[in-house]
């Protein structure tokens, strides 16, 4: 069996523009957007463009040139999530801007960090090391029966007077599941607790608007379901932490000013955060993707997630196959376990047959695949430009691999 790739006759004239500029879409079937989406021509283009500026006139002098295209990218990033350009940092992915964020708050012994049970591996980590290194607590909240973090947990998880900090994946990496982040920003603006937002799944593929929110901290990258390239990522900071004079641990020049021997000044709004040393290259490219993700809007959203919410039912038809994902609201990823089979295999030999998909063992989320009672799962996550067609090639294809 190979791979569909072309659009059918009766597809809108907006699905086959999009798909026109995605040039992967020729080669393969893509569900894996929750990884690495294909970026569209306007990202390469942006890409190549600057890499072939700075082999021409030197990187300094391309950086120097771009410039009105640089302050263009935060504006575009600020209006992808209802921010101002003042409160984006760019940074090189979305675990460094959480961890920036994270290193921001003086922590002491005893101090305590409020989380979820479905948080990125890597901010679990973090949790950890904080927990060794400096004594913080962390602890996580309870789940609802359907899934999800439960706010009222929050609440009285994050009462406790040593709270310094409450964060959560709002899309976690192996689960189609969507938390309820905007009713606890309620929880913490009522607390007077900070609040971190991990929206590294969710930029994209969901409505981002950091008011409705009331987050403090959003981390965001750029590869995901907004199509940019690898590598390169952003973080949302608030007015307040900005009026607080909050920064990370270790200020580089670019976030701040060597003033004398013995002090240094902030550098006004979310810059503080960054790194002097950019990848212009990709700088171009995130602005181009945002850009492109203002243009599709609303429907390119609710098309990604119409497409799995095709995808679940269809996948739970194949004998033997699971799917694990929980939740009041799902979004556009789609996880299964397959009886009997390691999602690793089976990603390859479908990526063989020209379906990239993507793979997650228990490490990926300990708590949760626990619960599941999965050792590794199998995730689809469909975008806008993908078609009926590619699901149920893609489906399948699954369903024989599974019967092998």
């Amino acid at each position: 069996m190979t791979a569909r790739t072309s659009s059918p006759p009766s597809v809108p004239a907006e699905l086959d523009r999009w798909r026109r500029e995605t040039p992967g879409c020729r080669e393969r079937i893509h569900l894996n957007n929750a990884g690495a989406a294909l970026m569209p021509q306007a990202v390469l283009q942006a890409l190549v463009g600057f890499l072939e500026r700075e082999a021409a006139i030197g990187g300094y002098e391309a950086a120097d040139e771009a410039e009105p295209r640089v302050r263009e990218t935060y504006e575009l990033l600020g209006r992808l999530v209802g921010a101002a350009a003042r409160n984006v940092a760019i940074v090189e992915n979305a675990t460094v801007a959480f961890s920036q964020a994270v290193s921001a708050f003086d922590f002491r012994p005893g101090d305590r960090i409020v989380t979820t049970r479905a948080d990125y591996p890597s901010n679990q980590l973090t949790y950890l090391s904080l927990a060794r290194r400096a004594g913080v607590e962390t602890v996580r909240a309870d789940d609802l029966p359907e899934g999800g973090v439960d706010p009222a947990s929050v609440r009285r998880l994050a009462s406790h007077p040593r709270t310094r900090l409450v964060a959560l994946s709002w899309v976690p990496t192996n689960s189609g599941l969507v938390q309820d982040a905007a009713l606890v920003g309620e929880v913490c603006t009522e607390l007077g607790v900070p609040y971190l937002i991990d929206g590294c799944q969710a930029v994209g593929q969901l409505a981002v608007d950091v008011a409705a929110l009331r987050c403090d901290f959003l981390a965001g990258t750029g590869r995901k379901f907004l199509r940019g390239p690898r590598g390169i990522g952003f973080l949302y900071v608030s007015d307040r932490m900005l009026e607080r004079g909050a920064f990370p641990l270790f200020l580089d020049m670019r976030g701040a000013d060597w003033t004398d021997p013995d002090a240094f000044r902030l550098a006004d709004g979310a810059r503080r955060f960054e790194n002097w040393e950019f990848a212009y290259a990709l700088v171009a490219g995130l602005g181009a993707a945002a850009r492109y993700a203002l243009a599709v809007g609303a429907g390119g959203r609710e098309r990604a997630r119409r497409l799995a919410a095709l995808l679940r039912p269809q996948l739970a038809e194949i004998p033997g196959v699971r799917v694990l994902d929980r939740g009041r609201e799902q979004c556009a990823i789609v996880t299964v376990d397959v009886a009997g089979r390691d999602a690793a295999d089976l990603k390859l030999r479908l990526r063989q047959r020209g379906i990239n998909a993507s793979s997650a063992d228990r490490t990926s989320g300990v708590l949760d695949m626990d619960e599941k009672g999965a050792s590794t799962v199998l995730r689809f996550s469909p975008h806008y430009y993908n078609t009926e067609d590619e699901l149920e090639t893609a489906v399948a294809a699954l369903a024989e691999l599974a019967r092998s």
